[in-house]
């Protein structure tokens, strides 16, 4: 398998970075995770848009010049040098870091990027849903960083392997004051009633972009759809859970500590809405 490293092919598995490199010391850095298929970005977009925002938050920059137009030309040869058909979905991960090499108070603002692309396995509605347990030894903060997707991913791999070692599928992320934010991977919905509830962005949750695109969408479609806090005790009381993410649109919750659920309105969405992205 081949990658690209700041704009050259380069064989998967050969080092790249020096041990002093900001981004491997620090996690000094950002990432996308997306699905690309003929030549587009799925909802690219909203990656683009909050790839950008991020890359302003964090003080990086490219140095040449770096569009949506150029990401996708890239991530397609990128895919045909692996062999990937480009009739056929495909997971691109695209990491953003700061290039240079110190300590983690040097003034740099000169960034690199890293595109991977790997075939999709395991897509599609997953039909016995997923087990979520509660990751409860450690909370994530609500800042102005809470929104990106952040190299420092120690949180959600604690987390991922805690739900490893317990056989679940996932866990739910809480931030400091107890209340649910998130999955490991994804962004986390209920519904009560008919109505579909999100965390805000403002209890620390990623700024999802299938988050981004299902809250307008459900709305479009006469759905009502709310933003929320919410304790995970009190997820217990709702009808449906379901999880979103770029890679695998929403996917039912049927199982949270126990508690069992149905899925007659997240699969409807599964069906009816998520076919009908086109940003």
């Amino acid at each position: 398998m081949f990658l690209n490293f700041n704009g050259e092919v380069r064989e998967a598995g050969v080092a790249l970075l020096r041990t002093d490199n900001r981004g491997f010391r620090y996690g000094d850095g950002l990432f996308e995770t997306m699905l690309f298929r003929g030549g587009r970005i799925r909802l690219g977009q909203y990656h683009f848009e909050r790839l950008v925002g991020g890359m302003r938050l964090l003080g990086l920059e490219f140095q040449q010049a770096f569009d949506r137009t150029m990401l996708e030309r890239l991530i397609g040869e990128l895919c045909a040098v692996n062999g990937l058909d480009s009739g056929v979905p495909a997971r691109v991960r695209v990491t953003v870091f700061r290039g240079g090499a110190g300590l983690y108070n040097t003034l740099d603002k000169e960034a690199a990027y890293c595109i991977e692309v790997s075939g999709l396995t395991g897509g599609g509605w997953k039909e016995d849903g997923f087990a979520l347990a509660v990751f409860a030894d450690g909370r994530k903060a609500i800042d102005a960083y809470s929104g990106i997707k952040s190299n420092n991913y120690q949180l959600s791999t604690v987390a991922g392997m805690f739900a490893a070692q317990q056989g679940f599928d996932d866990c739910l992320l809480l931030n400091n004051h107890g209340r649910v934010v998130e999955t490991t991977m994804a962004n986390i919905w209920w519904v009560r009633e008919g109505r579909f509830f999100t965390p805000p962005l403002s209890e620390g949750c990623v700024a999802g972009v299938m988050r981004r695109w299902l809250l307008g969408a459900l709305a479009a479609a006469g759905y009502d759809v709310r933003e929320a806090p919410i304790r995970p005790e009190e997820l217990a009381e709702m009808d449906e859970i379901f999880i979103s993410n770029a890679i695998r649109g929403v996917q039912w919750v049927r199982d949270l500590s126990g508690q069992g659920f149905s899925c007659r309105l997240s699969a409807a969405i599964y069906d009816e809405i998520i076919p009908k992205i086109q940003v």
